[in-house]
């Protein structure tokens, strides 16, 4: 099963959004929450140790999809990547689509069954459902 880390800059952000995803995934799908920093004053932000750690921890061979929010939550997951062993990072992929309808649609298809190339395609196309009813 692919699984799934949610980085946003606000740590309320990516449990929400990961709160959001579980209510559609199935039970072994892991989506794993890694928003803000841990500094209480200035909380907003992203932390590539954190984002390792949840990667770590939503490990699967069939592999992991970093979500993110903002063009730096890319810079944070992909030093993400360059601090995991190679062998996991092989199995990581980070989408750019828009956090809550890619999230929503990639945990779609990877519940489905749905290969990582498939996953990503179905996250990265989510923003054209709206895109397409607002036209």
């Amino acid at each position: 099963m692919i699984n799934f880390v949610i980085v946003s800059h606000s740590a309320k952000i990516a449990q929400g959004v990961s709160e959001l995803a579980r209510q559609i995934a199935s039970p072994e799908c892991l989506i794993i929450p890694a928003g803000g920093i841990d500094d209480a004053k200035n909380p907003i932000g992203t932390d590539a140790v954190k984002i390792m750690q949840a990667i770590e921890e939503a490990f699967s061979p069939d592999g992991v999809l970093i979500m993110v929010d903002l063009g730096s939550a890319i810079l944070s997951a992909e030093t993400a990547l360059d601090l995991l062993e190679p062998s996991l990072a092989e199995h990581v992929k980070i989408s750019p689509a828009p956090l809550v309808e890619g999230t929503l649609a990639a945990v779609i298809s990877a519940c489905s069954g749905d290969s990582m190339a498939c996953v990503l395609e179905e996250a990265n196309q989510a923003a054209n459902l709206k895109l397409e009813m607002v036209s």
